[in-house]
């Protein structure tokens, strides 16, 4: 059961948030897991402690708590997460004056295990695009707009956050391009092919205008009582999608986003173009996200090397 922080806590900690959001430019997202791991640790400490101030942080308190957290079956990409969310922290509060010294300058971070998700064969993500497509043959304003969640996700492997973030002035209709705005604000241009704008078409000009309301706003995508679309809402599209289509497997927007890397590095495109299309700050996220068939890589072997 969570412990309830005192104020003096509470205040440092939404002070903490703001410096997050202002001036290291982190996301909802991103801020809301690390405030959530740090109550987590102040909860640890209330109960060993009376004691539950900025003070009572030490090295062998945080590893007591990971260890925890270890114990528990936490992933190690939670405990990953969790290390950062406390070293940024605790850095941040001795430049702020609020401790001495930094408790967890030693702290080591877990490895995360990059898993890499589920994949479809390029016949697969054809017969998803069909599936969509069927769907929405019937002019439902929904169905419109999953359409183009399913065939926008797939023609630019952006995020599902990028999706629901566009607003109609983000798409550039004539040169078939999005203006994205990706993680730590970074913004980038990403092409989109025929199939994606002319399910944008439709939806703009036979979906949208049915649920639009008021509190639309500028949103590109959403919802059926007219709000911008949750991306939550966007994930069950997909999932919606995936099963429709024969021994495909259950993915979801980050599983469109994988296949279309893949597609495009099976199609011949250089690794760095694929780095500026999925927004990624290191290539070797890149090739850690993004692998090549086989048969891609015999192929490219056997027209490239001289001993081939």
């Amino acid at each position: 059961m969570p412990v309830c922080h005192g104020s003096g806590v509470q205040a440092i900690l939404e002070e903490f948030d703001e410096y997050l959001a202002l001036e290291r430019g982190r996301s909802e997202h991103t801020r809301r897991a690390y405030l959530g791991d740090l109550r987590s640790l102040f909860d640890f400490l209330a109960q060993r402690s009376s004691d539950t101030g900025l003070g009572s942080l030490s090295l062998p308190v945080l590893r007591s708590w990971l260890s925890s957290q270890a114990q528990a079956g936490a992933a190690r990409s939670t405990l990953a997460r969790r290390t950062s969310a406390v070293k940024t922290f605790t850095a941040w509060a001795v430049r702020r004056g609020l401790l001495a010294e930094d408790p967890a300058s030693r702290l080591q971070m877990p490895k995360a295990r990059r898993t890499l998700p589920a994949v479809l064969r390029q016949d697969q993500a054809i017969d998803a695009m069909d599936a969509a497509k069927s769907g929405a043959q019937q002019g439902d304003p929904l169905a419109l707009r999953d359409r183009l969640i399913v065939e926008m996700l797939y023609a630019t492997g952006i995020r599902v956050s990028e999706l629901c973030g566009l607003d109609i002035d983000d798409v550039d209709t004539s040169r078939q391009l999005l203006r994205v705005l990706g993680k730590g604000n970074k913004q980038r241009t990403v092409p989109y092919g025929e199939p994606a704008l002319i399910a944008l078409a439709a939806w703009l000009s036979d979906g949208r205008p049915q649920l639009a309301t008021t509190v639309s706003g500028a949103a590109l995508l959403v919802g059926a009582r007219g709000g911008r679309l949750d991306p939550r809402q966007a994930r069950t599209v997909v999932h919606q999608t995936m099963a429709a289509v024969n021994e495909a497997p259950d993915i979801g927007p980050h599983g469109l986003r994988h296949s279309a890397a893949t597609h495009l590095l099976e199609g011949g495109a250089d690794l760095r173009v694929v780095q500026e299309l999925l927004g990624h700050s290191s290539l070797a996220t890149t090739q850690l996200y993004t692998h090549v068939s086989v048969a891609r890589l015999r192929a490219v072997h056997d027209q490239a090397h001289p001993r081939a």
